[in-house]
């Protein structure tokens, strides 16, 4: 009996088959990083006070800094109001209004002004989303994280159910709509709902890409595979910053990170189907076809029989989404990535729409953001010295150090905050980038993508309440931080519980997972002839 381990080294683990699909699935993962993080700069918070014509009548003669000190009144620092005003006297001369002053506030009636010096236009100026109308842009925000929730929950089963390349290919379908109909979007509320389409869209895309690329690459080139996808996510970022600073208008830059999606609408031809999956669900024909394709493309001969000789019962092993939580060999698993994914996400989508509280420019701290993510290229090497579980637990404690720091530092001191800002959200990028490399080592086939939607959905929720958090932080500042830091340094001791994957073979059935856990506790067993329990069902000889 063989494993697909034997089968993709007899076509080659990692040759131009991999390479190529590699540089398949860094592209739409690019365009990932460009639709879930676009509302920075198209829902920037634009400097704006009330609009007050009455007093431009009144006082033409004046220069507008003057005309401004008689409209709006100033906070405490000496800014102006952003959403107050004094009450007008329009049948009142200049004279009358120096002598007597304004003692009277009211709130915006004719509108605001907005100074589009920066941002140029967004979905702030364009559907007046300031004072009252502010949680609009929250709302946004949770419309795009809540469609990642949802996205988890449904392709996680899709691909299992149906295959990771239709799954890919759905979802690029439905980012490339949500993404133009944002362009074109008449109102706020049509653009809130097409967010929570490109969030569900880009949900299926992040998690299928990985996966795919990782059940056709061999244990040792495994993390870069994973790891080297998610770097084109920061590539994303950067040139995303270029894009808006280039870009002042929001339609114009959301048609741009949408349209070149028209491109993926090829990989129907060129995107292969994993052929691990394929043998787990018992179409061999199939997954020969893929299997000799690689084996030409890798110039290696591939031995059919190999594939005749993987035992699979004529009933694939049935596992629901609960039988993570029931069998006890994926229990433990489930809980602790539950948890880590929770904080990844709650802790990186903070820090990234918190990013214009970091740095006065909003475009060049985005692109140092997204710059130094790019260093999670480092996680290949790091992952190959130390494994996976002391970089997940280190990465996590580092990101929450670096999260509590920042309330150590002096007002003033924007440079100290932006470089602690920054080293937290290099730490809780690379924390994500293991994150997705152990996730898939540590769930079995059967259930790999139905296991990871799941833990995926508990991601999303961390970035649902992000934006209820901003709005908390505007009251009691400093209170994100806090939960950042303590959220990570909990994920992190947490992430010890878990048994290290390092150079080890993908699981097939939940068997494989005790069997693992078992090596980590130093209870090794008989490979030849071992009865796995849990899952039951399978008598298999485990390579590792």
């Amino acid at each position: 009996m063989s494993e697909f381990g034997e089968i993709l080294r007899e076509v080659g683990e990692f040759g131009p088959f991999q390479k190529r699909l590699l540089l398949l699935l860094c592209l739409p993962y690019m365009f990932v990083g460009f639709h879930l993080l676009a509302q920075v700069f198209t829902g920037a918070d634009v400097p704006h006070h009330c609009r007050a014509d009455w007093m431009s009548n009144v006082t033409a003669g004046l220069p507008a800094d003057e005309q401004l000190f008689l409209t709006i009144p100033r906070e405490r620092d000496g800014s102006y109001q952003k959403c107050r005003m004094y009450t007008p006297h329009p049948d009142e001369d200049l004279d009358w209004i120096l002598l007597h002053g304004n003692q009277s506030t009211m709130a915006c009636e004719e509108g605001w002004v907005y100074d589009q010096s920066q941002y140029g236009s967004t979905i702030v100026t364009e559907f007046n989303l300031v004072c009252d109308q502010r949680w609009l842009i929250q709302l946004s925000q949770t419309s795009s994280m809540v469609g990642l929730f949802v996205g988890a929950m449904l392709f996680g089963h899709l691909a299992d159910r149906f295959g990771r390349q239709r799954t890919i290919l759905v979802s690029l379908l439905f980012q490339l709509l949500g993404g133009m109909g944002a362009a074109f979007a008449p109102n706020i509320g049509l653009f809130i709902a097409l967010q929570f389409v490109l969030g569900t869209a880009v949900s299926g895309t992040m998690m299928n890409t990985i996966v795919l690329g990782t059940e056709w690459t061999g244990p040792a080139q495994r993390s870069f595979a994973s790891v080297f996808t998610q770097c084109s996510f920061s590539a994303g970022q950067v040139l995303l910053a270029g894009l808006a600073y280039t870009i002042r208008d929001w339609r114009i830059l959301q048609l741009t990170t949408a349209c070149p999606m028209l491109l993926f609408l090829s990989y129907i031809w060129l995107l292969p189907e994993s052929a691990r999956w394929l043998i787990m669900k018992g179409q061999k024909d199939q997954a020969k076809r893929y299997l000799r394709s690689a084996a030409m493309l890798n110039k290696r001969v591939f031995n059919e029989s190999l594939t005749d000789k993987v035992f699979i019962e004529k009933k694939m092993q049935q596992i629901a989404v609960w039988d993570l939580f029931r069998i006890s060999s994926l229990r433990r698993v489930t809980l602790v990535l539950t948890f880590i994914w929770f904080v990844n996400s709650f802790v990186y989508y903070g820090l990234s729409f918190s990013v214009g509280s970091f740095g006065k420019n909003i475009y060049l701290t985005h692109f140092i953001f997204g710059l130094v993510e790019t260093l999670r290229g480092s996680c290949i090497w790091l992952l190959a010295m130390f494994g996976r579980r002391k970089c997940q637990g280190c990465f996590l404690w580092l990101g929450g150090v670096s999260c509590l720091l920042v309330l150590a530092i002096p007002q003033g001191m924007a440079v100290g905050v932006t470089v602690l800002a920054v080293l937290a959200k290099l730490s809780i990028s690379c924390s994500f980038t293991v994150t997705y490399v152990y996730s898939t080592e540590l769930l079995p086939t059967v259930i790999r993508q139905t296991g990871i939607g799941l833990v995926s959905m508990f991601a999303r929720l961390g970035g649902i309440i992000v934006p209820l958090i901003m709005m908390l932080d505007r009251d009691h500042p400093g209170i994100s931080l806090i939960l950042f830091g303590i959220s990570s340094l909990v994920a992190g001791s947490l992430s010890f519980l878990l048994p290290e994957t390092s150079n080890k073979e993908l699981p097939d059935h939940s068997g494989h997972v005790e069997h693992v856990k078992r090596e980590v506790n130093g209870g090794r067993e008989e490979e030849n002839g071992a009865k796995l329990s849990d899952a039951g069902a399978f008598t298999e000889s485990t390579r590792m």
